[in-house]
């Protein structure tokens, strides 16, 4: 059972009823004509703006990280990770080839920097080192990676190890890239490595190394901040960018490019297009309060209720937004344990009875069982106030 409330948004967002909203249509403009598959999508609303061949199953070489970092965010959310938590570097994982910060065999490095090393300079030894740490062996690491693929409801994606080197059934598709990316950008935080484009690691030792990152678009597009390239011979030059402006960020894809001077030309062209014909409409920001819902047996009366990500309306550019409505469902009698981040409920935003987007509601709070005596007390308190 679920309670229901609906009320009209305040907006600021007024006019024409007969607007037509964002098409997933693929523009007239030839985009990514030189590359396998490719993508964009608004991130809030996960709107499709433009998709060639993008359910095609290709390896995505080092953009596998894509997950590999969102995993790790998750955990950094969860407080089951520390920023300043150190990490120990062993044997298997300072074994990696490929790009590398070349780890030694015991060295520790705190997990800002393995996340920094992943993040600007594609570090496969970081990948497993920080997939060890997290999960005990890379193989247990991998298993969590399908597993949130699942969770996420993506079929065409299979992870054989955390870093994207090349392995036979390693493979995932352009819109799946895009939804593990939308997943990922919900912690905001993740922009402020892959933002980087230049910066070292070890800078008081001997052994300063140097990070330049392998986006160049970070320095060279502006709004750029991530996220993740990749290349091997088989998978080509491939990109996973994301950008914003004017409020609105875009996530596009390309997969199969054939030079880095193409991938980086292809997915400019379609930040362009995104930009200059589609705008968005915030509503509500990542974890705001939509309502203080009662809690029975719990140490606390009631549990904040929020929402899971940014939620908001994606439009042609020019076109505003009237007669928008919200439908909260929360679960009816809600009872402690509660966790914070549990989902209880789910946020509807509907114009003339279409469904425009639903947005999980989690609990921005924990809640505890209450004590005997508590429960007590408070049932002795409603007994001497009646």
């Amino acid at each position: 059972m679920r309670k229901v409330l609906s009320s009209i948004l305040s907006a600021v967002l007024v006019l024409s009823l007969a607007a037509p909203m964002a098409s997933a249509a693929e523009p007239k403009a030839k985009l990514a004509e030189k590359a396998s598959s490719a993508i964009v999508i608004e991130r809030d609303t996960g709107e499709v703006i433009f998709d060639k061949n993008s359910q095609e199953k290709l390896p995505p070489a080092s953009m596998t990280k894509i997950m590999t970092m969102l995993l790790i965010m998750e955990a950094i959310d969860e407080g089951k990770l520390a920023y300043d938590d150190v990490v120990r570097t062993s044997e298997y994982a300072a074994s990696m080839g490929g790009s590398q910060i070349f780890l030694e065999p015991g060295e520790e490095m705190s997990v800002s920097d393995m996340l920094k090393a992943i993040a600007v300079a594609s570090a496969n030894d970081a990948s497993v080192a920080m997939a060890e740490h997290l999960a005990g062996t890379e193989d247990e690491f991998v298993a969590m990676m399908n597993a949130k693929a699942k969770e996420l409801g993506l079929e065409n994606t299979n992870f054989l190890n955390t870093n994207g080197l090349p392995a036979e059934n390693h493979y995932t598709t352009a819109y799946d890239l895009a939804m593990i990316s939308k997943e990922l950008l919900k912690y905001d935080d993740i922009t402020k490595f892959t933002g980087i484009y230049e910066d070292y690691l070890r800078a008081d030792t001997d052994d300063k190394f140097w990070l330049v990152n392998t986006n160049k678009l970070v320095k060279f597009y502006p709004g750029v901040d991530g996220l993740k390239t990749g290349y091997t011979r088989e998978a080509m030059y491939c990109l996973t960018a994301t950008a914003e402006k004017n409020g609105m960020r875009v996530i596009t894809v390309i997969m199969g490019a054939p030079s880095p001077k193409e991938r980086n030309a292809q997915i400019t062209s379609m930040l362009d297009y995104a930009f200059s014909q589609y705008q968005t409409h915030n509503l509500y920001d990542r974890q705001h309060i939509l309502a203080d819902v009662e809690v029975s047996k719990g140490d606390k009366d009631t549990v904040p209720v929020v929402t899971s990500e940014s939620v908001s309306i994606l439009t042609k550019k020019g076109v505003k937004i009237d007669d928008v409505v919200e439908r909260l469902e929360i679960d009816a009698n809600l009872q402690a344990p509660i966790k914070q981040g549990d989902v209880v409920g789910t946020l509807f935003i509907e114009r003339e009875n279409e469904v425009l987007s639903e947005t999980p509601l989690v609990a921005g709070d924990d809640v505890y069982e209450a004590s005997w005596w508590k429960l007590f007390k408070r049932v002795f308190a409603k007994f001497g106030a009646a």
